[in-house]
C-alpha cells in the first residue's frame, strides 16, 4: 500500500508540475496565443523557466552553449518589450562557439516547448575556416555579424527561396539589410563535406542552411521572429545593449 501511495503521489506531483510550467507565461498577455515571457535575471542568476527548457530539450547534450541560450532570452525579452517581435512563439539560435562541423542552428517552438530544427549553418568566409572567430558589420567584409535580428520577408533570389534578416544592434549588425545578409540554402552546407574535409563551406556572411531543409526552416521562422547569432566574442558581449538590459 505504501509503495502504491508513493507512486500515486509522484504521478500527482508530476502532473501538477507540468500544469504549472505550461501555464506560466513566456510572452505578454496582449498576445492571444502566446505563453508568458521567459524572464532571464541578471548574472549569475538564470530564470528557472529557461533552465528547465534548456534541460528538458537536452540542449546541453546537443552542445548548445548555456551562455548562448541565456543571452538569447535576454535579447528575446528586450525585443518583445520594445514591440520588435511580431511572432513570439519561435526563437532561433546560431551558436558560433561551435565549429561548422557541428549542428549549430537551434530553432525552438516556445509555445509547444519543442526543438523544431537542429542542423548545420554556415558562417562568413572571412570569419574563419572551421570556426567563426572574426565578426564584422561592414559591407564587403564577408564576415558574419553577431547579435539579435528579427526575421523579415521572403523572396526568390539567386539562391532560390530566401529570407531577409533585420539586424537590431546598432554598430554590430544593423547593416544586415544593406549588406544583403539573408538566410538561404547552399549546396556547401551538408554533412558530406563534414566527413570529407572536416567543415562545411562558407558564405559571404549569410547564415546558409542545407538545401533539403531551407524551405521548412524559413516558413517556420519568417515574419518577425527572434533570430540570435552567438559567438565566443568579448567585444560583442560587452557592447550589446540587449545583453545589458
Amino acid at each position: 500500500m505504501i509503495k502504491k501511495f508513493t507512486l500515486l503521489a509522484a504521478a500527482a506531483f508530476l502532473v501538477h508540475f507540468l500544469f504549472v510550467f505550461a501555464s506560466e507565461k513566456y510572452l505578454p498577455e496582449t498576445h492571444t496565443n502566446a505563453i508568458e515571457t521567459i524572464n532571464v535575471e541578471s548574472e549569475p542568476a538564470v530564470s528557472k523557466q529557461v533552465v528547465s527548457l534548456y534541460d528538458s530539450l537536452q540542449l546541453g547534450k546537443l552542445e548548445l552553449s548555456s551562455q548562448a541560450f541565456e543571452f538569447a532570452f535576454k535579447g528575446y525579452n528586450a525585443l518583445l518589450s520594445s514591440g520588435k517581435v511580431k511572432n513570439p512563439d519561435v526563437i532561433s539560435i546560431v551558436d558560433f562557439s561551435l565549429p561548422s562541423s557541428k549542428k549549430r542552428l537551434f530553432i525552438i517552438d516556445l509555445k509547444r516547448q519543442q526543438l523544431l530544427f537542429h542542423t548545420y549553418v554556415s558562417h562568413g568566409r572571412n570569419s574563419g575556416k572551421e570556426k567563426a572567430s572574426h565578426f564584422s558589420n561592414e559591407d564587403g567584409s564577408f564576415k558574419s555579424s553577431l547579435g539579435f535580428y528579427v526575421t523579415s520577408n521572403t523572396y526568390e533570389g539567386k539562391h532560390g527561396y530566401s529570407m531577409r534578416l533585420d539586424g537590431k544592434e546598432k554598430g554590430l549588425n544593423d547593416n544586415a539589410l544593406s549588406r544583403g545578409i539573408v538566410m538561404h540554402s547552399a549546396a556547401y552546407v551538408n554533412e558530406v563535406l563534414v566527413r570529407t574535409q572536416g567543415y562545411i563551406g562558407r558564405s559571404q556572411g549569410c547564415p546558409a542552411v542545407p538545401e533539403n531543409l531551407h524551405k521548412g526552416i524559413i516558413q517556420k521562422i519568417k515574419g518577425g521572429t527572434c533570430f540570435f547569432m552567438y559567438g565566443d566574442d568579448k567585444y560583442y558581449a560587452t557592447h550589446s545593449s540587449y545583453l545589458k538590459s
